[in-house]
């Protein structure tokens, strides 16, 4: 568990709060995927301008490194049913071990410890109740792989009403490692001709493993800042990317982050403005104070109102800034969230 110091500031949430019309709320995926609008955010001079997704390649450098994550989403939410024949909804967060994960339930005053719920042949057992509300949840008698291809489906954001046609939109091109109960939606946008354009232009690529999951879509329920506790994410980095950056960094060529997952990821693991292989978990928070070690620039989408994500982009550029830009989106008719446009912040 990695937890880099971060000074308390004595934030209150409410000042990261901003009202978005329902109607920029994204729906489902663009037709083509690296069509979406794009917000140029530039720290140094203050000032943003609007392109296409596809035109990225004119803003990247040749050495630039552009780092991704290969998280592939799991069908993590089940509905079992009570041996009194009501339904239950477990969402599925975490792998402790084989066969036992951490979970959300509902309704969680039912799934108590030592409840056994099932789907048809699969049986479960409530094992532990912890104090921040996630449950154990153990398969008793089929494997968890099978069970979770067998009856889980695709847990998309509450805020997305209507059903994906195709389920592998929620996918990256990436999507490798299973295990993510989101998607890293800031990559979504990219398509195998877009990555050949941008390898073509001498572009370093790697990529890293976190497994979005509560840590990434809690929302803050303190009133200031700082009381906010992040909940655990396995994350990995390979030697390879490890080496990548470490060479990138001395070089003095810039870092680019796919995403706030791969923020979290390289920072949590950053010592002295280099990163180590790594296998393990991080509950880091990164919030307006915090000093970024690794990323340069941050490839993103638009996020919830006082979100772990939002206030992650108000670390990594001007607060005020950020929501210029967001005053500026809202007014232009940009949608947002996990299939909405996106934003590069230089």
């Amino acid at each position: 568990m990695l937890r880099p110091a971060i000074s308390p500031l004595d934030m209150k949430v409410a000042e990261f709060d901003y009202h978005l019309p329902p109607e920029l709320i994204a729906q489902r995926p663009k037709e083509k995927r690296d069509e979406s609008r794009l917000l140029i955010l530039d720290r140094k001079s203050k000032k943003f301008h609007e392109t296409v997704f596809y035109k990225i390649t004119d803003y990247l450098n040749p050495g630039d490194v552009l780092i991704f994550n290969d998280t592939r989403v799991i069908p993590a939410r089940i509905y079992p049913t009570f041996p009194n024949g009501k339904r239950g909804e477990v969402l599925l967060l975490r792998r402790k071990e084989l066969n036992l994960w951490e979970v959300l339930t509902r309704p969680a005053k039912r799934f108590k410890p030592g409840v056994r719920v099932r789907i048809e042949d699969c049986e479960m057992e409530i094992t532990e109740r912890k104090e921040s509300g996630v449950r154990h949840l153990r398969f008793l008698n089929i494997s968890d792989r099978e069970a979770i291809e067998k009856y889980g489906k695709i847990a998309l954001p509450p805020y997305i009403k209507e059903e994906l046609k195709d389920p592998e939109r929620y996918q990256t091109i990436f999507a490798k490692k299973d295990g993510g109960v989101a998607s890293p939606t800031a990559s979504l946008h990219f398509t195998p001709e877009l990555i050949n354009r941008i390898r073509k232009k001498g572009v370093e690529i790697g990529f890293i493993t976190l497994h979005p999951s509560l840590g990434t879509f809690r929302p803050i329920k303190t009133e200031t800042v700082e009381e906010h506790k992040m909940y655990d994410e396995d994350f990995e980095i390979d030697v390879i990317t490890a080496e990548m950056i470490n060479r990138a960094k001395k070089e003095k060529r810039r870092i680019i982050a796919c995403g706030t997952t791969v923020v979290r990821a390289l920072e949590g693991i950053a010592m002295n403005s280099q990163v180590r292989p790594y296998s393990g978990s991080t509950d880091i928070f990164i919030y307006p104070g915090y000093k970024f070690k690794i990323v340069d620039c941050l490839i993103t989408n638009f996020h919830l109102p006082k979100s772990t994500l939002l206030l992650l982009l108000c670390a990594f550029a001007d607060k005020e800034l950020i929501f210029s830009a967001y005053r500026y989106a809202i007014e232009k008719r940009f949608f947002f969230y996990s299939f909405g446009d996106a934003m590069f912040i230089v």
